[in-house]
């Protein structure tokens, strides 16, 4: 007879994400296809990332205390990396990342259309 019961994930490694904290990205699938917002949160463990104002979640709070009312909280949910792109605000087109190393060593990121530099 088989266990019906859920099976717990198992931490997995994390993962070398080209999306970082803080970058302006747009939703490429999904019921939020086409927003833009900027990344509140990478998750690498599950290769996810937190948008801002993007796949918003409701969730109702129960009162905690004596005499305080519970509340209605609305917060943004997880999206798979893999259904971001980021976003470049200046051409307002979306675009892969690449890493490039620069002739003093140090390691770059820039978008692969424009050729914009990120940081």
């Amino acid at each position: 007879m088989m266990n019906n019961l859920k099976q717990t994930k198992k931490p997995l490694s994390p993962i070398k994400m080209k999306i970082r904290k803080g970058d302006t990205v747009q939703v490429i699938n999904g019921k939020d296809k086409g927003k833009t917002g900027e990344v509140l949160k990478t998750l690498p463990n599950e290769n996810r990332v937190v948008v801002q104002g993007i796949n918003l979640r409701t969730r109702h709070v129960k009162p905690t205390q004596e005499g305080e009312s519970g509340r209605i909280v609305t917060e943004e949910g997880s999206l798979h990396a893999s259904n971001v792109m980021v976003y470049s605000t200046k051409k307002k087109v979306a675009s892969r990342v690449e890493v490039f190393v620069e002739k003093d060593g140090s390691k770059k990121r820039r978008l692969k259309k424009t050729g914009e530099l990120i940081d």
